[in-house]
C-alpha cells in the first residue's frame, strides 16, 4: 500500500456493501436490473464471483431469473453466451465436444461443444448424470478440454454459471461435496417482492427488457479488472484472519466436513474482488465478512442434518462472533 493505515472494526464495517464505488459496475448493475428486478445485493456478488475468477452456483425455484440474469450478464459484459438445459440423455460429448471422422478425407476435426463461449449456463445441473456434472467439472477446472489427447483451450475469460433445483423438486440428486467445492460462491435469487414482482409484469407488456440492455465493458476490460483484483493488497493479520475462518469450522461440533484450503483460497479471491468493488487496492476485515457465507455456507457438510442454508449461515454466524475481528495495518 501507498500510506500506512491502521482501521478498526468500526469504521472498517462501513467499508464494504452491495454498493459499488467503480463506475463500471454501478453501470452493469443499473444495466441488469433493467431485467433482473429488486435483485442488486444478489447481481452485486455474481459481479464479484466473476471478477474474482470464479464460477457461480444459483440454487432456486424454476423461473425466477436465473437464466434472464445470464444474458443480462453477457450481454453488458460482451460475452458471448451459450445455455445447456442438463436432463439425464445430455452426454459428455454435448459439453465439451468430440472428433469427426471425415470419410472422404480419412481424418478427424474436432466438432467444439456448448462449453466452448465466454460464459456458460449450465441449468439444472443436479438433473443430468454424474459422467457429464464430471465433464463440467473438468473444464472449470481446467479452462480447457482434452479429446483424444489434444488439449483445446477455452476461451478467456471462461465462466460457468450453472443452477440447481431444490433437492425437493422431482428428478434432482444431491451434487457431491467436491463438486460443490469448485464453485466459488453459492446463491440465491429468491422470489421477487410484490413491488418488483409488478414492476417485471409491466416491463414485459411491450417488449423483452433483455432487448434494451447495452454493453458496459468490453472482454480486454473485464481481464483488466481481473488483474487489478488480483493485485489488492492483505496484511499478515488478514491472512491470519481467513485462517482462522477456516479453521474454525474444522473443529465445529456441528461440522462433519470443514472447509478446505480451496475454500480458504476462494475466501480471499472473493474478499479481494470486494475490495477492488469499493475502490480500494487493499483488504480490510469487512470484505471478509460480507462474503464469508456465500463462499463457506455450501462447503460445509453438517453432522446430522439436512444441511440447509439456514443451519449452515447460523454456524458462520456463531464462528464471526467467537473470533474477534483483527486491525490490519
Amino acid at each position: 500500500m501507498s500510506t500506512a493505515k491502521k482501521i478498526s472494526v468500526r469504521s472498517a464495517s462501513q467499508m464494504a456493501t452491495s454498493e459499488p464505488a467503480q463506475p463500471e459496475l454501478k453501470a452493469m448493475l443499473q444495466e441488469i436490473g433493467k431485467a433482473v428486478n429488486g435483485k442488486n445485493d444478489i447481481i452485486y456478488k455474481v459481479l464479484l464471483a466473476i471478477l474474482a475468477g470464479g464460477h457461480i452456483l444459483l440454487e432456486d425455484m424454476p423461473g425466477v431469473g436465473k437464466t434472464t440474469l445470464a444474458l443480462a450478464l453477457s450481454k453488458t459484459m460482451s460475452l458471448s453466451c451459450k445455455r445447456i438445459q442438463f436432463t439425464p440423455d445430455v452426454l459428455p460429448t454435448d459439453v465439451v465436444g468430440f472428433n469427426m471422422y471425415h470419410k472422404e478425407t480419412d481424418s478427424f476435426s474436432f466438432k467444439a461443444g456448448v462449453a466452448f463461449c465466454h460464459l456458460l449456463l449450465a441449468d439444472e445441473i443436479n438433473r443430468t448424470s454424474s459422467k457429464t456434472q464430471s465433464a463440467l467439472l473438468e473444464l472449470m477446472e481446467e479452462g480447457a478440454v482434452t479429446i483424444d489427447g489434444i488439449t483445446h483451450p477455452l476461451p478467456s475469460p471462461h465462466i460457468v454459471i450453472a443452477t440447481q433445483n431444490p433437492i425437493t423438486c422431482v428428478g434432482t440428486q444431491k451434487l457431491p461435496e467436491s463438486q460443490l467445492d469448485r464453485f466459488l460462491v453459492r446463491l440465491s435469487l429468491g422470489y421477487p417482492d410484490s413491488e418488483n414482482e409488478i414492476a417485471l409484469l409491466k416491463a414485459r407488456q411491450t417488449q423483452n427488457p433483455l432487448d434494451s440492455i447495452r454493453p458496459v465493458i468490453e472482454v480486454n476490460t473485464l481481464l483488466q479488472m481481473r488483474k487489478a483484483v488480483e493485485a489488492v493488497y492483505i496484511s499478515d493479520t488478514l491472512y491470519q484472519y481467513i485462517v482462522a475462518l477456516t479453521n474454525a469450522t474444522r473443529t465445529h461440533t456441528a461440522v462433519r466436513l470443514g472447509i478446505s484450503p480451496r475454500g480458504s483460497i476462494a475466501l480471499m479471491q472473493m474478499a479481494k474482488a470486494s475490495a477492488f468493488a469499493q475502490g480500494r487496492d487493499y483488504l480490510l476485515p469487512d470484505d471478509i465478512v460480507f462474503v464469508l457465507p456465500d463462499v463457506f455456507c455450501h462447503r460445509m457438510i453438517l453432522h446430522g442434518t439436512s444441511g440447509s442454508s439456514d443451519e449452515s449461515a447460523g454456524i458462520i454466524d456463531e464462528i464471526l462472533s467467537t473470533i474477534p475481528l483483527p486491525w490490519t495495518d
